[in-house]
């Protein structure tokens, strides 16, 4: 298993960092060619409007929005904000892979941001510390969305098939519980199910 994390802006490096904790071997993605070798991708918290710039000038974009139809991505604040259907700002351009409209810097600005004990029983932990530095709100536009994680009444932790997205960043905390969802229930069961239809090729 070969995890991918975007590395272009952001803060990517406490991802790899995390992911590594768990056991799993990473690779920064800077370029098209390195996804080829990917089994799943992260995307990382940072400026949701810088990092499309910096995808389209890389020529990553498209690359990327290919990867993600058929591949398990975890996105973080402005990662997440990368995958939803719309982000209400032309200068950003989503990959439109999680059925849910984007607020960009819903919960104010940075001095505004905040921590606090999230209930994430849907992944098996009760009392999961999340940061929240100027974080989205994602809005369902569908009922493929699956919440699993909520903060006063607003949805932060989600799941649609092969997609999964958290406004806050839980990179920054040192409860892997989060990665070890993405890894364990999204990119082995993935992994599992590729190589059964390999199999029977």
């Amino acid at each position: 298993m070969l995890i991918g994390v975007l590395a272009l802006q952001g803060g990517f490096q406490r991802h790899l960092v995390m992911l590594e904790r768990i056991g799993v071997r990473t690779i920064e993605v800077r370029y098209a060619h390195q996804l080829e070798k990917c089994d799943a991708l992260v995307l990382p918290g940072g400026e949701s409007t810088t990092m499309t710039q910096l995808l389209l000038t890389e020529n990553l974009w498209e690359p990327i929005h290919e990867f993600v139809q058929a591949h398990p991505v975890f996105g973080t604040c402005a990662g997440a904000i990368l995958l939803s259907q719309n982000a209400h700002d032309t200068r950003v351009k989503p990959f439109g892979v999680l059925d849910v409209e984007a607020d960009r810097n819903a919960y104010g600005r940075q001095v505004e941001s905040f921590i606090t004990i999230l209930n994430l029983a849907e992944i098996g932990c009760d009392a999961y510390e999340a940061v929240f530095i100027r974080a989205p709100q994602l809005k369902l536009a569908s009922n493929r969305v699956q919440v699993l994680g909520s903060e006063n009444g607003r949805a932060v932790l989600l799941r649609q098939n092969n997609v999964l997205a958290a406004t806050f960043h839980p990179e920054l905390t040192q409860d892997p519980a989060i990665h070890r969802y993405f890894v364990e229930s999204m990119v082995r069961k993935s992994l599992t199910i590729t190589n059964k239809a390999q199999a029977n090729v």
